[in-house]
């Protein structure tokens, strides 16, 4: 207990419940690390420490008077500001809504505070989330604990720096193209994206209607997978949510993975740098001793070159109006990303549908085959930030196609390349498999150091 914000989630439940440690003090653990470690790290554009604090002493007396919420009860996280918090403006990294107060909370705020969660405040992302590595025009770009001159990843690059640094025990990521898994693997966090409508996106400000999730960055895998579970469930006002009975992202963890199938997209290593492509060999060597069974594995349509502009077309559609009102409201980037969108025809936007169903149906032939398909998160490292004024989209080459098929997906640690930056070890499981996902991340997690090595920024 060296450093209250170190230890894992599931450890921090058991202290509180044994009345070693408040939350409040692991608040105030956390908003002391936040005054430290900001501006320079910027991960938050709205820190609250004060809410923080209330929320705290409430939460340690709930606990004392026996009211217990679970296991994310009184543990201090961050909300990326993609999503709506009633009374905390909502910038969604855009000078559109920079002074947007919503009056209600997206449904993964409201199931985070009934869980009795203490949020720490806002986290800086790309712009409107759209790019991979929440270098922010209007407030300003999010640098890498690991190494300040560079970036983080994105666009939930402010959950992966606070994560991964300390400033908070998890936080709410979401992922269209990749922004949950990119700056997991990056800052050397864990990254679960759910199958698609498990989480409501609900008070989530879109990117692209079809492909939007929310989910966990946490330290560990067990955390990510108790976070999960508080924040699933069907909700009538997300048009996507499903119902889905008796999820538990926990439910496997600690179990052996002996005989587990785990294919591997040996296409996708082609265009990887050789230290990430390194340390992805040296992991399924790890899943291998453990006694998962590893093979390579074809899927067409990845092995090919995936190209798919449904993001681009979904994302110009809801930001047509205000693109043609407000311009100025939008960085060089992301509007040439915008109005390069509204050049896309139907005929365009139809057949990429026809190609993601393709796609889709070739993934799930593989995967009555094998359990999960192992494959590098990223395929680099995380570059200087003066490097990415174009976009840097290279980052999302291999987590964008997992977007398009629904199913869930996640990145822990596996090692470091170059300059002793992170990187990441990705699995796709399939749809509402969570729990078996997260057994063999875990039992790779444990057989390994990386989780258990953290940055001085």
């Amino acid at each position: 207990m060296n450093d209250l914000t170190r230890i894992p989630i599931a450890e921090a439940a058991r202290l509180l419940r044994a009345r070693e440690v408040r939350s409040l003090d692991l608040a105030e653990a956390c908003i002391a690390r936040i005054e430290a470690l900001e501006p320079k790290l910027n991960a938050f554009i709205t820190p609250t420490p004060e809410l923080a604090l209330a929320a705290a002493t409430q939460a340690d007396a709930d606990l004392a008077s026996g009211r217990d919420r679970g296991p994310l009860h009184g543990i201090p996280v961050g909300i990326k500001d993609l999503c709506a918090t009633k009374g905390v403006r909502t910038t969604a990294g855009s000078a559109l809504f920079r002074d947007r107060v919503p009056d209600r909370d997206a449904t993964v705020v409201a199931k985070l505070r009934d869980a009795g969660a203490v949020s720490l405040g806002k986290l800086n992302l790309h712009e409107l989330a759209y790019g991979t590595t929440s270098n922010n025009q209007f407030f300003g770009a999010v640098r890498n604990p690991w190494n300040l001159e560079c970036h983080p990843g994105g666009s939930s690059g402010g959950s992966g720096a606070a994560v991964a640094s300390g400033e908070c025990f998890a936080a709410i990521g979401t992922d269209t193209g990749g922004s949950i898994r990119i700056p997991a693997a990056l800052c050397g966090t864990v990254g679960l994206m759910p199958t698609y409508g498990l989480v409501s996106r609900t008070g989530v400000t879109p990117l692209s209607w079809s492909l939007d999730h929310v989910g966990p960055l946490a330290r560990t895998v067990e955390d990510a997978a108790l976070f999960l579970n508080q924040i699933t469930g069907h909700d009538p006002s997300d048009a996507a949510s499903v119902r889905h009975a008796g999820s538990d992202a926990t439910s496997e963890i600690g179990r052996d993975v002996a005989g587990v199938r785990v294919g591997v997209a040996r296409s996708q290593f082609a265009a990887v740098e050789p230290e990430v492509a390194a340390a992805t060999e040296a992991a399924l060597d790890v899943l291998r001793a453990l006694g998962a069974v590893v093979s390579d594995v074809q899927i067409p349509l990845l092995d090919g070159g995936l190209r798919i502009n449904i993001l681009q077309a979904e994302a110009s559609a809801y930001h047509a109006q205000w693109l043609r009102e407000s311009p100025e409201k939008y960085s060089d980037q992301v509007r040439g990303l915008l109005l390069w969108g509204l050049t896309l025809s139907a005929a365009d936007y139809i057949n990429d549908l026809r190609v993601r169903r393709e796609f889709t149906d070739q993934v799930r032939a593989v995967m009555e085959r094998v359990d999960v398909i192992a494959m590098p998160t990223c395929p680099a490292v995380a570059c200087p930030i003066e490097a990415t004024a174009d976009g840097a989209y290279g980052y999302s080459a291999l987590t964008g196609p997992w977007d398009h098929t629904g199913q869930p997906v996640i990145s822990v640690p596996c090692g470091f390349g170059k300059g002793g930056l992170p990187a990441g070890l990705s699995l796709a499981g399939r749809p509402f498999e969570e729990a078996l996902l997260c057994r063999v991340a875990h039992a790779y997690e444990q057989a390994t150091p990386w989780h258990n090595q953290h940055p001085e920024p």
